[in-house]
């Protein structure tokens, strides 16, 4: 790959200039230089799916709520994806949470220190357990995310893709032989640190780089950005959905909960699905009732809708005013349903889309349009 590989002080000189640059200019993030292996845990769950600046308040949040693995064990699943609420990927909640139970259980509430042991966690694949043991126990195990796999790819002139296995063995393979082996935690958030702000997908500030003078990418290509390679995915399907605002006599609203082993399992939402072809979404409402909860409702004004972007789809909900007509509403295709006080609705997790539908909702009654739908009738309480 480079004769960085084949030169011992090279390898020197590049940990050198990396780790100076680390200690001077890395963020100030509330997990980082804990002692606390846990909280490195949960940092790097975290941040397998969401960005350092998305996810701090988060993580500042989830620990003042969880402030041990004992505590998160210890919670329902549903004040868990609660306080995850927002960050998306609900899988690694759910899987943080029974990891949290199995530690209790088993290790005395005690993050393993051994990688291998890490792997047997639910959610902790290899990139995860090689974080956490080297961050927290200074283990030596390289990392190998995004932000580390572009520095390398550059740094070595990798102009294969670097998803195929045989490219990744190989960057695992080169970065084991860079990592320090006496701050292996640091040189991991270093190379991840580089990535993020100077090594950037687009726009590398090559000028900033600490260890530009051993990238091939910057010597021999016109424009580093050009690497790594990637093959673009495809543009996602689409999909027209409905959710009901579903009222009875009282003022109850319906609320119900996705089945915990699929998307977005274990939240609460708004019931409804997706427009099937020929049919209008009024239409759809009434039949994703019916096939899922088994009773009648009429449909009535259209509230609002949002456009939302999951990994590989989008959708367009479309929320509906709604009254239960007959019938005796069951769970068929959900997990469980029920009946609440609008203001109750804080109280459980949802998905973004549901959320941003009462977000609309919460600033169109403090516009105080009129007239007033039943659904916002009963927002003010009337």
């Amino acid at each position: 790959m480079s004769n960085l590989l084949e030169d011992g002080q090279a390898r020197t000189r590049f940990r050198r200039r990396l780790l100076q640059w680390y200690d001077h200019n890395k963020r100030e993030l509330p997990w980082r230089d804990s002692d606390d292996p846990y909280h490195i845990w949960v940092s790097e769950v975290m941040l397998q799916q969401t960005r350092v600046d998305q996810m701090a308040s988060y993580f500042e949040r989830f620990i003042r709520r969880f402030p041990s693995v004992h505590a998160l064990a210890q919670a329902s699943q549903t004040d868990v994806l609660k306080a995850w609420e927002g960050l998306g990927y609900y899988g690694r909640a759910r899987n943080l949470h029974k990891a949290a139970k199995s530690l209790v259980d088993e290790c005395g509430g005690y993050v393993p220190r051994d990688h291998d042991a890490l792997l047997q966690l639910p959610g902790i694949g290899v990139y995860t357990a090689a974080a956490i043991s080297s961050i927290a126990f200074d283990a030596p195990h390289p990392v190998l995310d995004g932000n580390v796999t572009r520095v390398l790819c550059r740094l070595f002139l990798v102009e294969e893709e670097p998803r195929t296995a045989a490219v990744k063995t190989e960057l695992i393979a080169a970065s084991e032989q860079l990592l320090s082996r006496q701050r292996p935690g640091d040189f991991n958030q270093a190379l991840m640190e580089l990535g993020a702000g100077v090594c950037k997908p687009r726009n590398p500030n090559c000028e900033a780089c600490p260890v530009a003078a051993f990238c091939r990418a910057r010597a021999e290509l016109d424009d580093p950005a050009t690497l790594p390679v990637s093959n673009r995915k495809k543009k996602g399907p689409h999909y027209e959905v409905t959710a009901g605002m579903i009222w009875k006599r009282g003022g109850w609203l319906l609320i119900a909960q996705r089945p915990a082993a699929g998307m977005l399992g274990g939240l609460w939402e708004f019931p409804g699905g997706k427009q099937e072809s020929g049919e209008s979404l009024a239409e759809c409402l009434r039949r994703e009732i019916a096939e899922e909860l088994d009773f009648e409702i009429t449909v009535g004004d259209h509230l609002a809708q949002v456009d939302h972007a999951y990994s590989h789809f989008s959708i367009t909900l479309h929320a509906f005013e709604a009254r239960y007509l007959s019938g005796q509403p069951r769970a068929l295709q959900c997990a469980d349903l029920k009946w609440i006080r609008p203001a109750q609705l804080k109280d459980y997790p949802m998905p973004r889309a549901d959320r941003r539908i009462l977000e609309y909702l919460t600033e169109k009654r403090e516009q105080e349009l009129a007239p007033m739908s039943y659904s916002e009738r009963k927002f003010r309480g009337c």
